[in-house]
């Protein structure tokens, strides 16, 4: 967790023709609200009672006169130094918010930044959401002033539940919580050491792959991608002896949760109303949620159990096969201002949390990564090439140790992530004081996103960026930013792209990631050649689910390579 010239119109007809006409450009905002206005009136008439229409349509009237004052001598207005955007209005933009994803928003940002320029901002309500397409901006911001730009906005009901009161990492508010739990993610299961240990399971998940990649008929390998993703991570988090049941279980319950988190959305408002107001939907979620619970809270206590048998019979933790997995440095982790250790409910949500970022985007990664090798066969030959050079006529796996001689390997991995980041923004960010960015003032209670993909399209740093090129990570040019050792991808000294963030909120799990991706590609092309389906070939467009995936999945004829 987020390629190709002959796919450039068809699958982003929004980059052409972004400049608003004059005509347009002066309704811009209205016209947005006029749709707005009428999908909303729809789906209220649809979903709910006349008498709640009338009360919405009565509470939405009232909010409106209420706020046309204020709007006229609003601080928003009479403050130039905000980012420009469309108007935004009480109650009708909370709508737009709650029904609308980011996905959906990407060609009317597109459009402002064309008008407006790096620096946007749309209005929820009274508070402005700004948004950033400028890799010296992203930089400035998330690096040179880090603790500055470093907290997350408030979270919502829905969240606020799935996050224990915001005590998971992704969410925690800058300070001594946030801090606690990312060191114990990174210094215990993220450190070299640890990961090395990991190997092993890192081989069997391989062997699952592969072994059902050589028995499907239905030339879908997504399904394995996907599996094989959540049995590495389930493995991490929870140990070794599960089985194959129980992971799919996780599987289910985790992208139960993923999948409908959107659709949860409209519950942040009126927290205490909503719940007469949307009373079935809640009942989804507290259903979603319970299921949930009921997988993930016993393989947590099975593991502590574990833990306290093994004590009992007096054999340290560390010693013999025993490998600590990421449950394990939670139930030891204390809060010292709490003087206390984690609650059930705070493992399992940062389980979860664990589980989505290291499986959904990885398996989204790799599906582009896939589709891209099948549909470019050149680049595929030459990987192939690269890797019998390394590995030996006689081998016919890649070995993890193999990895850093594989410089073309790695710029084909690089080149997925430019050109197919899994998700197209990072997470909110939310400023600790009032700041400045771009000329533009950053309120304190306003957030900050960073658009991810755009930096990565952008053709004032990328040639021909629509096209799948990972040649252009092994040139000295400065498009390669130093060739692929000497590629930044944490944008310490420049962001040129940003996948996994940057700066001090930048995923934690981000080495793993790669690690991840080039073992697995590596050995997808060395045991297999990849064909389009015939007649078929690669469909490259995309959809919106929790990250951005193939909308029509992956379909490849696999032939297995001659030893």
């Amino acid at each position: 967790m987020a390629a190709f010239q002959d796919h450039q119109l068809e699958a982003f007809p929004n980059k052409v023709n972004l400049k608003p006409s004059p005509t347009k450009s002066a309704s811009f905002p209205f016209e947005v609200l006029e749709n707005l206005c009428t999908e909303t009136a729809t789906s209220l008439a649809v979903a709910m009672d006349s008498w709640f229409l009338l009360l919405i349509l009565s509470l939405g009237i009232a909010a409106l006169f209420k706020a046309i004052p204020g709007l006229m001598s609003s601080p928003l207005r009479q403050n130039r130094k905000l980012p420009p955007g469309p108007l935004g209005l009480p109650f009708i933009s909370d709508f737009f918010w709650v029904r609308k994803s980011l996905a959906d928003l990407e060609p009317i940002l597109r459009a402002l930044h064309a008008k407006h320029g790096p620096v946007v901002a749309l209005h929820q309500g009274g508070s402005p959401a700004i948004f950033v397409a400028s890799h010296a901006l992203a930089h400035h911001a998330l690096v040179q002033s880090g603790a500055t730009f470093a907290d997350r906005p408030p979270t919502g009901s829905v969240e606020t539940m799935l996050t224990s009161n915001q005590r998971k990492i992704n969410s925690a508010r800058y300070g001594p919580m946030w801090r606690l739990l990312r060191r114990n993610l990174t210094a215990e299961i993220l450190h070299p050491t640890r990961v090395r240990s990991y190997s092993p399971t890192r081989e069997r998940v391989l062997e699952i792959l592969l072994e059902r990649l050589r028995a499907d008929e239905q030339d879908r390998p997504v399904v394995h991608f996907q599996y094989a993703m959540f049995c590495l991570l389930v493995l991490m988090c929870f140990g070794d002896g599960l089985k194959e049941r129980q992971i799919r279980e996780v599987e289910e319950v985790q992208r139960g949760m993923l999948l409908n988190l959107g659709r949860f959305e409209i519950l942040n408002m009126w927290p205490r109303l909503g719940k007469v107001l949307f009373r079935r939907r809640w009942e989804e979620f507290y259903r979603i949620r319970h299921n949930q619970e009921d997988v993930l809270l016993p393989l947590i206590r099975a593991r502590s159990e574990a833990r306290t048998k093994a004590k009992e019979a007096a054999q340290d933790k560390d010693n013999g096969d025993r490998v600590i997995c990421y449950v394990d440095t939670l139930l030891d982790l204390e809060l010292p201002e709490e003087k206390r250790k984690l609650k059930e409910d705070e493992i399992l949500h940062l389980c979860s949390e664990f589980l989505n970022g290291g499986t959904d985007t990885t398996y989204t990664a790799l599906q582009w990564i896939m589709a891209n090798i099948v549909k470019y066969p050149a680049v595929q030959d030459t990987l192939y090439d690269e890797i019998r050079a390394v590995i030996g006529p006689g081998a016919v796996l890649v070995e993890e140790e193999d990895l850093q001689r594989l410089p073309y390997l790695k710029a084909v991995v690089l080149e997925g992530l430019r050109r197919h980041p899994p998700a197209h923004f990072v997470l909110p960010h939310a400023v600790t004081e009032d700041t400045e960015l771009g000329g533009y003032l950053v309120p304190r209670k306003g957030t900050v996103n960073f658009m991810v993909a755009e930096m990565g399209w952008d053709p004032k740093v990328w040639e021909d960026p629509l096209a799948f090129r990972p040649e252009r990570f092994l040139s000295n040019s400065p498009e390669s930013g130093g060739g692929v050792e000497g590629f930044d991808i944490t944008g310490s000294r420049e962001i040129r792209m940003m996948p996994f963030g940057a700066g001090r909120r930048m995923c934690p799990g981000y080495a793993l990631a790669l690690l991840h991706l080039e073992y697995f590609v590596g050995n997808l092309v060395s045991a297999f050649e990849w064909k389009p389906v015939e007649g078929d070939g690669v469909d490259l467009s995309e959809k919106q689910e929790f990250t951005v995936v193939m909308k029509n999945p992956l379909e490849a004829i696999l032939i297995p390579r001659s030893k």
